[in-house]
């Protein structure tokens, strides 16, 4: 008997070809019958007739490294059909950490990935490893609502051999060498899924300084390479100098896309490990990511693992009264931030409190690298700077920036904001689209998104909680770029399932599960693809201490299973915790 029967769905099986009608049965976590109609009697039947049918999602680029502490549903994940996930990426992450060495690792956290350091302090379990095995072992401790697959971040393993002079980024000496080597083939022999590292000055601890492991020198990178080559498993997991242009206001990065792109060549030549990268379009050279998947292609077709991975909408940064916003800074709102959020709406009221905001000169926060120095963003792409409305256009002309409605209307940009936030009971949220928005359009993304090398990924689920909220990408790539989308072509529904589960899985050595075939691990999702649809934005206080973070529900999943159990329930987490740590 099976313990359930998925009946008459829409397979999409995530290998790319024509979707089928048919069913699938489910026994002891797997997949084990897939025909057009199964006559094995069920302990429970769903009948997905008129339903799509896909494998679970697997999203590659999360940042859950401290929320599998506190949290066993791992939302935003879990509400948007993600059954497999991947963490530790850009370097950062909390093991391995010297007894009493969290302070370091966090302010890294919290100014790279805007986590709050209230949060990890509070909600991380500290003290419970020391080294990546122990951290491992910790989270296989845990049941969760989906599968966890950690990567070992180079940040915290400079930081754990060299201490001080890792922070201060200076040249790793050969005993350093050694001992970091052994870290990453122990951790990957314990069962990490890769190693991963930040090359851009960008990524900077809440002090303003760039994290360990940024400027490390190519004997440090090589020699870490090759230590995955004693396991012969993992993904090297890299954000290049350069991704999002020089970031002068910083220094100016210190190497060139085509040196990077060499190097992450070079890697996966001489190690034969898969190299993934964040690629996205950048202002200061608008065509410069087409060169570099040229590149990629070229280099694979000569014997690399090059996996360029993008974004399925523009890197967007909100904006909302109860999170970050042009004001924040201001003397007067400073005095008044604290009070209870309705209090504080009617003293921004007052003629004489706008007045007084709008004409005060921005308090600098006391940390240089926290997103609190955000602010200025929302002035600086004011051209960029868009109402979420709904429903929410992700697509929207640039005479709706907030720079064209405030020139339209004979009004200073500062005093349309101000307006703004405070409309509806400062309920209303705007968004910065930057990066791959340049000519407001989709047309970047969706090239990006076809080309064969590329994989979907940079959701950052878990992460930069209050300013980004891109962690439902799943259910977006669906509903905008295969049904949706107005104002450019469409996707195949097939094509992005096959990229957002098989292909993923694949990349990360995740062969047991990914796709809907026998043998497979039964990680499925049931969706009413005709209701999907992305609810609007919501803030939650949920967070360790109190910490908020914006999250925004979906509709349209009847059923999510992990591991052959239903965590989900017509959007609704069912209270399972089937999912497990992934060890490679």
């Amino acid at each position: 008997m099976l313990d359930t029967l998925i009946k008459g769905g829409t397979i999409i099986d995530g290998l790319g070809g024509p979707r089928r009608i048919g069913d699938v049965g489910i026994k002891d976590g797997m997949i084990v019958e897939l025909s057009a109609v199964i006559s094995t009697e069920a302990k429970d039947v769903l009948d997905a007739e008129g339903a799509i049918v896909t494998p679970g999602f697997v999203d590659i680029h999360t940042h859950y490294d401290g929320q599998v502490s506190w949290d066993d549903e791992m939302n935003p994940s879990a509400s948007h059909g993600v059954t497999s996930i991947i963490m530790g990426n850009c370097g950062v992450g909390f093991a391995p950490v010297p007894p009493g060495g969290e302070r370091d690792l966090i302010e890294v956290m919290e100014g790279v990935e805007d986590i709050p350091g209230t949060a990890l302090y509070e909600g991380i379990e500290w003290g419970k490893w020391e080294s990546f095995p122990e951290y491992l072992d910790y989270i296989a401790s845990r049941k969760f609502a989906l599968n966890i697959g950690a990567q070992i971040p180079h940040a915290a393993v400079r930081n754990y051999v060299m201490g001080q002079r890792g922070r201060d980024n200076e040249a790793a000496t050969q005993d350093d060498l050694d001992k970091m080597a052994k870290i990453v083939s122990e951790g990957l022999t314990a069962g990490a899924v890769g190693f991963s590292t930040s090359r851009t000055i960008g990524h900077r601890s809440t002090h303003g300084h760039s994290i360990p492991g940024t400027f490390a020198a190519e004997e440090e990178i090589m020699t870490l390479a090759h230590a995955m080559t004693t396991s012969g498993k993992g993904v090297f997991e890299l954000i290049p100098a350069g991704v999002i242009g020089d970031l002068e206001m910083f220094g100016g990065e210190r190497r060139t896309a085509d040196e990077e792109l060499d190097l992450m060549t070079r890697i996966s030549k001489e190690t034969g490990r898969p190299v993934t990268f964040t690629l996205l379009q950048h202002a200061a050279a608008k065509t410069a990511w087409r060169d570099v998947l040229e590149q990629v292609t070229t280099a694979n077709q000569n014997g690399a693992l090059l996996f360029p991975q993008i974004a399925s909408r523009p890197i967007g940064l909100v904006t909302n009264l109860k999170t970050y916003h042009l004001f924040q800074r201001r003397e007067t709102f400073l005095k008044i931030r604290d009070l209870p959020f309705d209090q504080l709406l009617a003293e921004m009221r007052k003629p004489e409190v706008r007045a007084a905001i709008l004409s005060d000169k921005n308090i600098k926060p006391d940390l240089p690298g926290t997103m609190e120095n955000v602010y200025n963003a929302f002035k600086a792409g004011a051209s960029e700077l868009f109402e979420i409305e709904d429903p929410i256009d992700y697509e929207p002309t640039a005479d709706k920036s907030f720079q064209a409605r405030a020139d339209a209307l004979g009004q200073d940009l500062e005093d349309f904001m101000y307006d703004f936030l405070i409309q509806d009971d400062g309920s209303r949220f705007a968004i910065v689209l930057g990066s791959n928005y340049y000519d407001f359009n989709h047309d970047v993304i969706h090239e990006m998104l076809a080309h064969p090398e590329t994989v979907t990924g940079l959701s950052d689920a878990g992460a930069h909680v209050t300013l980004i909220f891109d962690g439902v990408a799943p259910t977006y790539q669906m509903t905008h770029w295969c049904r949706d989308r107005k104002r450019g072509e469409k996707l195949p529904l097939e094509f992005i399932v096959q990229k957002q589960s098989h292909k993923n899985a694949q990349l990360y050595g995740l062969d047991d599960r990914g796709s809907i075939e026998v043998g497979k691990r039964a990680d499925i999702n049931v969706i009413d693809f005709d209701r999907l649809k992305l609810g609007g934005l919501e803030i939650h206080a949920d967070l360790p201490a109190g910490g908020k973070r914006i999250l925004q529900p979906a509709s349209g999943y009847i059923a999510t299973y992990v591991n052959g159990i239903k965590t989900r329930e017509d959007d609704m987490d069912t209270g399972a915790r089937p999912g497990r740590l992934l060890r490679s």
